[in-house]
Formats: C-alpha cells, sequence, structure tokens
C-alpha cells in the first residue's frame, strides 16, 4: 500500500482518538497522602480539573486499605466508600460546552473496587444561584452508596466566560 493512501487513514485514527479522549472524564492527580494508623491505612488527597471547566479545582479524599487491612478483614477487592471533596475557583474562569440537565455530567470517575465500584464526581448547574455543585458518591453495581459530599463553586459577581454564551 503507498505511504501516500496510509496518511491519510493515519491522520484519521489519530484525530478520532484525541476526540475519544477529549471526553473522557478528568484525570486526578494525588497532592497528598496521610497514613492513618500502624497496619498502612492511607488516606489520599487527588486534585481533580474539570475538563470542561477552566479555572475550578476539586479536591477529592478517598481511603486506601492496606494489606493488613484486608487480610484482617477479608475483603480483599474494595475500598469503603467514604469520601469528601471541597471545590474552588482557582483561576480565570471558563465554561465550555456542558450539560445543563439536573442530572449533571459526571466529570471524575475512579475504581474503589476491582469490578462493582466506583467514585464518581457529577457537575450540576444550579441557573437560579449561578452555582456549580459537585457531588461526589460511590456507585455500586447492585446497591448504590448513601455516603456522599457536595461542595459548591458560586460564579454570581464572578467575572465568568462562557463559551456558548450564559444560559
Amino acid at each position: 500500500m503507498p505511504l501516500s493512501s496510509v496518511l491519510p487513514r493515519l491522520r484519521t485514527v489519530l484525530v478520532a482518538s484525541l476526540l475519544t479522549l477529549a471526553a473522557l472524564p478528568a484525570a486526578a492527580e494525588t497532592v497528598g497522602k496521610v497514613g492513618v494508623d500502624w497496619i498502612g491505612n492511607d488516606i489520599y488527597i487527588d486534585a481533580v480539573s474539570d475538563p470542561k471547566i477552566s479555572g475550578v479545582t476539586c479536591h477529592v479524599t478517598y481511603f486506601d486499605r492496606s494489606v493488613i487491612d484486608r487480610l484482617k478483614n477479608g475483603n480483599w477487592f474494595e475500598d469503603p466508600s467514604n469520601n469528601a471533596i471541597a471545590c474552588r475557583q482557582t483561576g480565570p474562569v471558563t465554561i465550555g460546552d456542558i450539560d445543563l440537565s439536573r442530572g449533571g455530567e459526571e466529570v471524575f470517575k475512579s475504581g474503589l473496587s476491582l469490578i462493582w465500584k466506583s467514585l464518581i464526581v457529577t457537575r450540576v448547574y444550579d441557573k437560579k444561584n449561578d452555582t456549580l455543585i459537585y457531588l461526589a458518591h460511590s456507585r455500586e453495581l447492585t446497591d448504590g452508596s448513601a455516603k456522599m459530599s457536595i461542595s459548591t463553586v458560586p460564579l454570581y459577581g464572578e467575572n465568568v466566560t462562557w463559551t456558548n454564551g450564559k444560559p
């Protein structure tokens, strides 16, 4: 096959791959790790930037069980659902094409077990109060979890740029 016919295909595959990656939820950067006890249980603190809103950073905490704790309690494949979140403006706020529905939009997801449980951060826009709401919760395949935490970023009075115009 001549190189001239391979390059357009390669370019198409590369662009499609980049568009797919752009649609994925944000990745976290671990910024802290606090030892909880002598058996090695830790609390991690991750910084998560909203992929569609620049200038907002959320800090999410989660518990990581040690091997000793897993041996002692017998549950090898799962960490507790306990988590917390705090989100703040960390720069000029520019809001892209966000989901404005009541269900909001998932901006971050991380596994808390091998298969069944994930830590999810969902963003909801409260139009009446001009506020971004970030909800951290776990999702289990069988029956969800009632443990959750929220944080808000008020936009009222702030210099905010909406790329598609303010709703």
